[in-house]
């Protein structure tokens, strides 16, 4: 039962910190994918083949996934609200000089170092949630958190489309206005979190005393009944050997590659019938817009039950079947169902598949840890687009590359089960 203390200091972190750092990750995702609406007119200009863009679109990730663990300690010891400021300018100066790409080499370049700026972006976010939200809310407030990507295709797709077709301004073509215009909220937004964001609830001033009291000692207890189980990491080195942290890294890899083969192919795929940029940023808006909904109904459905497991086999097997309609699909309405389908299971197994790592992790380990799990996790984020985009050349269709991306959700299915029975084995031999 809620006391009326816990829903003060729930209310009051909820307001708090949710939607700011729900604006942050808007703003990541939007620089992350817009990349799908400039190549609606980039491609042809600097000389992209279907290869090439799938393979400069993910490689962003191997950047991401060189810098991940790194930045994440780093982290860890000097604070949030420094170095998420530091990750969110650095990112802000790459994406705008991503306008002034020249070819395949320049634009392979940029994007791998975008992924180094904004390495540890996300497992700090989701770390830093750790520290403030107690374990039983933690899916729902990861679920809020991460709604800003579908938030960010859904707002961001028409935005991306307008500015599509804006004329020229100082000899700049549509594209390198959409990277210019669309970096500069990263670059204010890192100064503004100097200022707003809070390290730890000891340093909260906006808490009351005996507020800030009660969300440490619960936070306290929490850590200690974690440690008590068999299986607890703490240290970063003895969490990045844990095979559980493998695991949940490889059912990452499928909602990654799903994922961020909607953020950088979709445009793409809906454009093919026909439409204009401004069309085709309203209807990619459709299926984020019911996934948002979704993925906060499933995680509170998840927090409520306080179960985990089928709450990501469930929408990674909804995604998978997603992806197999979308290369079935012949007309651009069966097309945009597809999609939604596909937004709606990933986005739906993210929250509660990032509620399970700090089950088993904390301190140095939790930072580590998470990091891998997203590091190794989002090179899925490289394999999906790049797939896509070498079946498509090879094929002249989206079908094949859409059943590979569709069938590392199934992986990713079948690994949560695995683990899950991994875990009550775990448990049955220690109650023995």
């Amino acid at each position: 039962m809620t006391t009326d203390i816990e829903a003060r200091v729930s209310r009051k972190i909820m307001l708090r910190i949710l939607p700011f750092v729900m604006l942050l990750y808007f703003v990541s995702f939007l620089d992350r994918v817009n990349v799908g609406f400039a190549a609606l007119t980039m491609n042809k200009a600097i000389g992209l083949s279907p290869t090439a863009f799938g393979f400069g679109g993910g490689i962003f990730f191997l950047g991401y996934f060189l810098f991940e663990v790194p930045s994440n300690l780093i982290l860890h010891r000097v604070g949030a609200r420094l170095w998420i400021a530091r990750v969110m300018v650095t990112w802000g100066i790459v994406s705008a000089a991503s306008a002034f790409v020249i070819g395949p080499n320049s634009f392979y370049v940029l994007r791998f170092l975008l992924g180094v700026a904004e390495a540890g972006f996300f497992p700090g976010i989701i770390l830093y949630l750790s520290l403030w939200f107690p374990a039983r809310q933690r899916a729902v407030a990861a679920a809020w958190f991460m709604a800003a990507a579908p938030i960010s295709t859904a707002i961001g797709s028409p935005i991306s489309g307008a500015i599509m077709q804006m004329p020229s301004i100082a000899g700049l073509a549509d594209w390198q206005l959409l990277y210019i215009i669309e970096a500069v909220p990263a670059i204010i937004l890192g100064f503004v979190v100097l200022k707003y964001m809070t390290d730890a609830p000891a340093q909260a001033q906006w808490l009351q005393p005996d507020e800030r009291v009660w969300l440490e000692a619960t936070l306290q207890a929490e850590a200690q009944a974690n440690k008590s189980h068999a299986g607890h990491s703490s240290g970063a080195w003895r969490a990045l050997r844990d095979p559980r942290v493998l695991v949940l890294a490889l059912i990452y890899f499928g909602t990654s590659a799903g994922l961020y083969t909607l953020g950088l192919w979709a445009p793409q795929i809906i454009r093919q019938f026909g439409f204009t940029s401004w069309q085709t940023g309203l209807l990619n808006a459709i299926p984020s817009v019911i996934a948002v909904v979704g993925m906060i109904v499933w995680a509170r459905h998840s927090d409520r039950k306080e179960e985990r497991t089928w709450h990501v086999v469930i929408p990674c097997v909804l995604a998978c079947l997603g992806f197999v309609l979308a290369g079935q699909a012949q007309t651009a309405l069966w097309v945009i169902v597809a999609l939604t389908v596909v937004n709606l299971g990933i986005s739906a197994a993210k929250a509660p598949l990032w509620a399970m790592p700090t089950m088993f992790l904390s301190g140095a380990g939790a930072a580590a840890g998470i990091a891998m799990i997203n590091a190794i996790g989002n090179v899925g984020g490289f394999v999906g687009p790049f797939a896509i985009g070498w079946i498509k050349d090879k094929t002249g269709s989206y079908a094949g590359g859409l059943y590979v991306v569709g069938a590392t959700l199934a992986i990713s299915a079948v690994l949560t089960v695995m683990l899950s029975r991994q875990k009550v084995a775990i448990e049955s031999a220690d109650a023995a």
